[in-house]
């Protein structure tokens, strides 16, 4: 059997903090570089996950469109024979004149991908909004991004109304393309507990799975989250828009980071510096940590997750990021579990199509939640900060993949951070 094939991604978010956006394509300057296509190209990636994204075509207006700058990269893209991914919005809350908390953004949405499809319809692959459910918590539960919601009422409509978005997107693209496919990405992690706060894990754990239960139609009375979307604002025809007709992704994108697993604990004192979830009537107070961190958590990884997205829904699946920021050495190493975990999965009967590396030309500001522009960055496949990338240790060995099936480093048998004792919090 053929080993999994390599993708390739760009870190695009455009986000909204307040009335400042932050745009990853500027600061890593690709947004200028056209020629960052052909360095793609070079490594061998026949497959990519690209920005179309409609902050930057229409700002002001669906009535006033810029293609200059998607002209110009989706025909390199077709010269270089490596297809795109397209991505419309991606952790973003759409341009000044919508937003997330409006029902204007599922509409405004689906008009803009129409008339990307009308303008490329020769692109295949799309990913209308990028993991709806994260960037629903991060604004609409934790308040770190726009409208900075901070209740289950607004992370509920925010949710709806991304997934509402991605569903009215595709069927206007297939309108113009029938064979579009939808491959739509979420960061799938597992949430791990205390005995004490069984409830809550159990609850989150359910919750991974809205944005591809929504899609699949499969949110019914029966759901163990029905009355919680119900009590948090959804009506009965809201939910039946996804029950009547069901749009389920071509492809599941699993996005996996050593941050994505969770650990739950009330012991609060033993985690000094991170603040703690408010107690209620039903529940102690509690912090929401990193499980790769904590002894009495049993990580799943990714190859477990991995599987139980096909044992859920039996659909294809790919890994659409898969990033560290580390040194060289600990993203190799980071890079080659995935690669095999994801083999191994193959050779078993899993239907998984493509290992993305994310990101190619690296990531900006990621450790503080991109809050605050210009504080740290994060290499990739390429090191942008000279201003023209300059290849990694990453870049020979992804070459090697694609064109080998395999690459050699002394480094590679060793464990990465995320596998050894140090790397696990003190107790205060």
């Amino acid at each position: 059997m053929e080993n999994i094939d390599i993708w390739g991604g760009v870190e695009c978010t455009c986000r909204r903090v307040g009335d400042a956006y932050s745009d990853q394509l500027t600061r890593s300057g690709h947004r200028d570089r056209i020629s960052d296509l052909d360095r793609f190209a070079e490594l061998g990636l026949r497959t990519l996950r690209y920005p179309v994204l409609w902050e930057h075509v229409a700002p002001i207006s669906l009535d006033q469109l810029d293609w200059r700058w998607p002209d110009e990269r989706l025909a390199r893209l077709q010269q270089l024979k490596i297809e795109p991914i397209v991505g419309l919005v991606h952790h973003g809350s759409g341009p000044r004149y919508t937003a997330l908390d409006q029902p204007s953004f599922a509409t405004g949405l689906a008009r803009y991908a129409g008339l990307v499809a009308e303008r490329y319809p020769w692109v295949r692959y799309y990913t209308p909004v990028n993991e709806p459910l994260t960037t629903a918590r991060f604004s609409g539960l934790y308040g770190i991004w726009y409208p900075h919601g901070t209740h289950d009422n607004v992370f509920v409509r925010l949710l709806y109304h991304q997934v509402l978005a991605t569903k009215l997107a595709m069927q206007a693209i297939r309108r113009v393309n029938p064979a579009a496919q939808l491959v739509q990405t979420e960061d799938l992690g597992q949430t791990h507990h205390t005995p004490a706060l069984a409830t809550q894990a159990e609850f989150e754990n359910h919750r991974r799975w809205l944005s591809f239960d929504l899609l699949s139609g499969t949110v019914t009375a029966t759901h163990p989250l029905w009355s919680y979307l119900r009590s948090h604002g959804l009506s009965e025809a809201e939910l039946a828009v996804f029950q009547d007709s069901p749009l389920p992704p071509d492809i599941l994108g699993i996005n996996y980071y050593a941050t994505s697993e969770r650990f739950l604990d009330e012991r609060v004192a033993q985690y000094p510096g991170h603040g703690a979830v408010p107690a209620t009537g039903s529940r102690p107070e509690y912090v929401d940590v990193e499980a790769v961190r904590v002894p009495d958590a049993e990580m799943l990884g990714l190859e477990e997750l991995l599987r139980q997205a096909w044992t859920r829904y039996h659909l294809p699946l790919a890994i659409t990021e898969s990033h560290l920021g580390c040194t060289r050495e600990e993203q190799m190493r980071w890079l080659q579990q995935a690669w095999e975990a994801a083999n191994r999965l193959r050779r078993t009967g899993v239907d998984i199509r493509g290992l993305t590396v994310w990101s190619l030309l690296g990531a900006f500001d990621w450790d503080n939640l991109l809050t605050h522009d210009g504080v740290s960055y994060e290499s990739g496949v390429f090191d942008v900060r000279r201003g023209e990338p300059r290849p990694t240790a990453l870049s020979k060995m992804v070459r090697n993949l694609i064109r080998h099936g395999r690459h050699h480093h002394p480094v590679l048998q060793g464990p990465g951070w995320w596998q050894r004792p140090s790397r696990f919090y003190s107790a205060s």
